[in-house]
């Protein structure tokens, strides 16, 4: 089942629950997914309850509570997404808010599946982008951590080969924490 709460520029309940369909066979899930879209007051309070966070986040899983109602014909979960964070989101990026809420729908829809991207080495992370390309989804949650990380890392990579080509000493100082850090780390083991 799809409620949308709150609207979303070229999307349709039926045409979010086709997605939904096709998402789940993709990664084979059995069950039911119910999927609200929302404001992101609602999500925040969700947010709050379940997981004790007091935050609007882009999407909420919430995996069938036993295994027993898991199967065809029963529960696999329901996911909560955000319209407001799913429409930034695809302004940023540029693409159409209805895509995000699909790629934020595949998302939750792996959760369910029991893919974990916190702590799975990256598995969910691969096994996404294949399914994003596969739905012909533009780039996916955890490309864009994945893309943000690592310019992230150019950028601070390029500024420390700027600091030390104008023969400064910041790469002295950066050794120094380090290895401070370091022996601190060794002292809590201990």
């Amino acid at each position: 089942m799809v409620i949308l709460r709150k609207r979303v520029a070229g999307l349709s309940e039926t045409a979010l629950e086709r997605f939904v369909l096709r998402a789940r066979r993709a990664v084979r899930l059995k069950g039911t997914v119910n999927v609200l879209v929302t404001g992101g007051g609602e999500v925040r309070a969700l947010n709050r309850k379940f997981r004790g966070k007091n935050i609007t986040t882009d999407v909420l899983s919430f995996p069938a509570s036993s295994a027993g109602a898991r199967g065809a014909g029963r529960l696999a979960g329901e996911i909560a997404i955000s319209a407001e964070i799913a429409a930034r989101n695809a302004d940023q990026l540029g693409h159409s808010a209805a895509d995000e809420v699909k790629i934020l729908t595949l998302h939750g829809i792996l959760h369910l599946a029991g893919f974990d991207h916190e702590r799975d080495n990256g598995e969910m992370a691969r096994r996404e982008i294949r399914l994003r390309q596969q739905l012909r989804l533009p780039v996916g949650l955890i490309e864009r951590a994945l893309s943000e990380r690592a310019a992230t890392e150019r950028a601070e990579m390029a500024a420390e080969n700027t600091w030390n080509h104008r023969g400064r000493a910041g790469s002295g100082r950066r050794r120094a924490r380090t290895s401070t850090s370091g022996a601190a780390g060794a002292r809590r083991t201990r």
